[in-house]
């Protein structure tokens, strides 16, 4: 059960698209116009017919070239730029589709000649972003697939691996989470294209969007999604209408439709794609017989009784699904976590801590079940000393439960087949003796199937819950990529203020200098300094002169040739040309005779 809490409940997970460089850098100041602008990301991407937004310093939208991946694969994006780009700072807003399917979007700046306060940046008009509805509309519809091909493949698992009685609600199941998940599919095809471009439900009726969007991988999935699922409503119809069994061909119909799964999600990118597509099938086909299977026996225990051996085969694939679902999901948390840390520091291991906790009430409703089916499937020996009183009563009960005749075993197996459920009016009273014999009343004791009903739909109901939460999981940034992105991604640098208190020893001749660089990069600057006085109020000096020196390199000082703009000194071409930390010397004059110089050191990326 520990083994199973830690690692067997994990959802498949590897990464999303990670933009690990971009060229111009972000914050760059450049001393001449790109041509490009180029991205790598972490794995392949597709691209939309909208990946890039360029936002000039007014905030007005560049027209830029068609968007396509780079000379270096298709890990990159790329678009040209147009000619004779003015000089201030530009808002570059991205967006493109990871190769797991899920699009993933960003923003950056870079300036030209100088860095200047741009109304896009300060915005921050990146373009689309998600819509509200779609995503709410297309995570229903993914939990819904989830949901449905989990009951369509344990339902179909069951009746052909324990041949229980035939049970017509085992069809009922089947023809409705067939159509849930023909019906989940088609929603799914339809918000392809807006959820890929962060539009509303609307957006899918642009029928150049929907094209392009259905002829990328995730579209091309879908699409053979929809074709299996199909060909399954065929094959289900067949079977129906000849009273035959399931075979290879539903096998291989179940290992298509997981494999569909596998080749959209976070397998399908990342470390060890093969390995990863292979154990997330397994996974999810073991996900189904086992959750689906407990489906398709709680509707074989509400309208017929279940052999011994009916009950004791289930038992026997519920084992082998279970070790399954341990040795993928070891594996696969090994791949989406990436550290112990991950599980408590990133959401996507906040959303597994969840689901291991609903694993821990499934386990506990699994254990009152299995102590039901022990009992049923608990074969009563005969004696050579005839039918003995307590042999009849231990023999009553598990009859009772299995729902078989109760009379003495002709051998120790419990017969394969139940007769014909009783009648309601034969049903014994829940109140009956112990050791009364149910059979004499021509039914079993209603109050074991009750029992065993409960804890089954318990499971059920908890199972569900868990494929909710694996649904969240498959469209959250794994731990790993999480890791990957914060140390990949290039750091975010703003401007530097620093407060330099001053003091020149005459009434009001203190205050503070606020002295702001911005970016605070290696190359051309712009540097402001405003003198606040003792009141806090904006002051008037005679003179302020700033300069910087770079001991480690002997660079230096300096001078920021400051010159007073009215209100406040300034100069918008610093160029420090070293990264590191410098010395800034700020020397504050109040009059003709009183001055005072402050040291303090600034760091320059």
């Amino acid at each position: 059960m520990l083994v199973l809490l830690l690692l067997g409940g994990t959802g498949s997970a590897s990464a999303h698209a990670v933009l690990r460089d971009s060229d111009p850098g972000d914050g760059a100041v450049l001393k001449s116009a790109p041509q490009h602008l180029t991205l790598t990301f972490s794995e392949s991407v597709a691209l939309l017919d909208d990946s890039f937004r360029v936002l000039d310093p007014d905030g007005r939208r560049l027209r830029v070239g068609e968007p396509g991946n780079g000379p270096d694969g298709a890990d990159t994006a790329r678009v040209t730029l147009p000619a004779g780009l003015e000089q201030g700072t530009y808002t570059v807003a991205w967006r493109v589709v990871s190769a797991d399917s899920h699009p993933v979007s960003g923003a950056f700046t870079f300036s030209v000649g100088k860095a200047t306060v741009s109304t896009a940046a300060a915005a921050l008009a990146t373009g689309p972003t998600e819509d509200p509805v779609t995503k709410a509309l297309h995570t229903i519809a993914r939990y819904l697939a989830y949901l449905s091909v989990a009951v369509l493949i344990g339902t179909a698992a069951f009746v052909a691996v324990c041949r229980p009685p035939h049970v017509p609600l085992h069809e009922k199941l089947s023809r409705a989470s067939w159509w849930a998940l023909l019906a989940a599919t088609l929603v799914l095809l339809v918000l392809r294209a807006p959820y890929e471009t962060g539009e509303g439900p609307l957006g899918a009726f642009d029928a150049d969007a929907a094209g392009r969007a259905l002829t990328g991988r995730p579209g091309i999935v879908l699409l053979a999604r929809l074709a299996l699922v199909l060909a399954a409503g065929a094959y289900l119809l067949r079977m129906a209408r000849r009273r035959r069994r399931y075979g290879w061909t539903g096998a291989a119909l179940a290992a298509g439709l997981a494999a569909t799964w596998a080749a959209s999600e976070h397998a399908s990118a990342g470390l060890q794609v093969p390995v990863a597509m292979t154990s997330s099938a397994l996974h999810l086909l073991a996900t189904a017989v086992w959750v689906g299977g407990l489906a398709a026996l709680l509707a074989a225990l509400h309208q017929a009784a279940l052999s011994a051996q009916a009950v004791r085969r289930f038992s026997r694939v519920a084992f082998a699904s279970v070790t399954v679902l341990v040795v993928t999901g070891v594996y696969q948390s090994w791949r989406g976590l990436g550290g112990w840390d991950a599980l408590a520091d990133t959401t996507y291991g906040r959303l597994l801590a969840i689901k291991l906790m609903a694993v821990v009430v499934l386990l506990a409703a699994a254990a009152v079940s299995r102590r039901w089916t022990a009992l049923q499937t608990t074969p009563a020996v005969a004696e050579p000393s005839g039918d003995r009183p307590e042999e009849r009563a231990v023999r009553t009960k598990v009859a009772a439960a299995v729902g078989v005749p109760s009379g003495p075993p002709a051998s120790t197996s419990v017969p394969a087949s139940p007769p014909e459920p009783p009648s309601p009016s034969q049903s014994p009273s829940a109140s009956e003796p112990p050791g009364q014999d149910p059979s004499a009343e021509g039914g079993p004791d209603p109050a074991h199937r009750r029992a065993l009903r409960r804890s089954v739909l318990t499971e059920v109901a908890v199972g569900a819950a868990v494929l909710a939460v694996t649904t969240l999981l498959t469209s959250t940034l794994p731990g790993r990529a999480e890791a990957e992105a914060a140390t990949a991604a290039p750091a975010v640098v703003g401007a530097s203020v620093t407060d330099v208190p001053f003091d020149v020893g005459t009434p009001g001749g203190r205050g503070t200098a606020q002295i702001t660089i911005d970016p605070a990069r290696v190359g051309d600057n712009s540097i402001e300094a405003v003198v606040y006085g003792p009141d806090g109020g904006i002051s008037s000096v005679p003179e302020l002169r700033i300069s910087f020196t770079h001991p480690g390199q002997d660079i230096g000082p300096l001078d920021a040739g400051l010159t007073d703009r009215g209100g406040y000194w300034g100069n918008s071409f610093l160029n420090l040309p070293v990264a590191g930390t410098w010395e800034m010397k700020v020397t504050v004059r109040t009059s003709d005779v009183d001055q005072i110089t402050e040291t303090r050191a600034v760091t320059i990326h």
